[in-house]
């Protein structure tokens, strides 16, 4: 019954009910969900206005519950943990909050776990090192904290791996990498600290344009509550997400340098490093991801010039190499061009860049010196006040050069305008004579 106009409650005697699959998304219901028919085995009510707490258990037999796009609160029961068979858990974009439980370990099936977008707290659910067909975790937006524990490199059907806006600390584990089918990584703000890892060659998911998608037993709408930070906003692909590669590890205090072996990710579309310490330069192979469309390393220590190889990117529509320590002449090419016109602000905050489009000009760029015009034209340039006179006098002797043809080959002005000065020159001539006359007398008659 999805997709309608149906409001109301849950009816309470359900509990009976010989019902096994129920979905009744995107509607109107509103209250609390009741308790359950025992021999339920998936629930998809995400995207109605149910609220207040989850009901004190679920039945045994249920493997996809859907619940998210609602306003349910409160704590999760601890009778959560007898669902054993669940491979699919969607409790975004609720109100929930407090700790997940912990002791699930009976739940070894779990292959999609989405809980962003609540209230969440406590450390990594632990209880997921013991799930060996994960394929993909959302804990975004929650207060999360503890490290990333080590065994997430270990989860070889990952395909994305959502952390964002938590609390997690500590540095990113090296075997992060070791995920072969990852096609997102987001750990945008949190508080992690280190260097970045330095075998991204390991990911090769996100070398191949036809990725590996495990993604459960989520239907499309299960896409819903799934999105991509890119482009400066928040995307939403529905079932084409898996397509946007994405890395975002934005808004933490990584340090060190941009390991070159990103540039092996040829299906990457969107890499946010902004906002961190990280410092050296930016990798020169950067021009090998031809399928990048979004590049932020803003709010960086960055430094040296600007890879050229940048201008390859052809489909690059948002850049942002913003508040760094670069230096030297801006790459050409239309497509960089395009991109300043859009956000005239992606350079700013480094003082050391010159060359168009920018303003400022660059030293090595020396023009051939205009000979007499001074030795104080250090950038081989006419001082400005010299262009003023230089453009006086051409108008001027343009102007002339008009006026004298025109009389040259035109017969007929030529006779009007010697006519004219022909009047003028008499009336000039009897005004002096006159006026000579006048005073000659007044002199005499003193």
């Amino acid at each position: 019954m999805s997709n309608n106009q149906i409001s109301g409650v849950f009816p309470a005697n359900m509990e009976t009910m010989a019902m096994e699959y129920l979905d009744i998304r995107s509607n109107k219901l509103s209250g609390q969900i009741p308790l359950l028919p025992r021999n339920l085995s998936a629930l998809d009510i995400h995207n109605n206005s149910l609220s207040g707490p989850l009901p004190s258990e679920f039945g045994v037999n249920i493997y996809m519950l859907i619940l998210s796009h609602n306003h349910l609160s409160g704590h999760i029961p601890g009778s959560f943990c007898k669902m054993q068979y669940l491979d699919t858990i969607d409790l975004a974009n609720n109100l929930f909050e407090g700790d997940f439980p912990q002791q699930c370990f009976s739940m070894k099936d779990i292959k999609v776990l989405l809980l962003s977008n609540n209230r969440f707290a406590g450390t990594f659910p632990a209880f997921l090192e013991g799930c060996t067909q994960l394929q993909i975790i959302d804990l975004s937006r929650n207060n999360f904290s503890s490290k990333l524990p080590k065994w997430i490199g270990d989860k070889k059907d990952l395909v994305l791996l959502r952390l964002s806006y938590n609390a997690f600390s500590g540095v990113i584990p090296d075997n992060i990498t070791n995920l072969p089918n990852l096609r997102q990584l987001d750990l945008a703000a949190n508080s992690l600290s280190g260097n970045l890892p330095r075998s991204f060659t390991k990911l090769e998911g996100m070398k191949r344009e036809d990725g590996y998608y495990g993604s459960g037993s989520v239907p499309e709408d299960g896409y819903s509550s799934l999105s991509v930070a890119t482009k400066r906003q928040e995307l939403y692909y529905g079932p084409a997400l898996l397509d946007m590669v994405s890395i975002d590890l934005s808004s933490n205090c990584l340090i060190g340098g941009i390991p070159e072996q990103i540039a092996s990710l040829a299906a990457l579309k969107n890499l946010n490093l902004s906002r961190n310490n990280l410092n050296g330069k930016i990798p020169y192979k950067i021009g090998s991801l031809q399928s990048l469309e979004s590049l932020d390393l803003s709010r960086n220590n960055l430094s040296g010039e600007i890879p050229s190889t940048l201008s390859n990117l052809s489909y690059l529509s948002d850049l942002d190499l913003s508040y760094n320590n670069l230096s030297g002449t801006i790459p050409s090419g239309s497509q960089l061009g395009t991109l300043y016109m859009e956000h005239p602000d992606m350079y700013n905050g480094n003082n050391g860049l010159c060359g168009p489009p920018l303003r400022r000009n660059c030293s090595g760029d020396i023009e051939p010196r205009q000979h007499g015009y001074g030795d104080d034209n250090k950038a081989g340039h006419v001082p400005e006040p010299m262009f003023f006179y230089l453009g006086l006098v051409s108008g001027f002797i343009a102007g002339l050069w008009v006026v004298f043809c025109i009389i040259l080959f035109k017969k007929t002005w030529r006779i009007a305008y010697f006519r004219i000065f022909d009047k003028v020159y008499d009336k000039i001539y009897v005004l002096a004579v006159v006026t000579w006359a006048s005073l000659f007398q007044k002199m005499t008659a003193q």
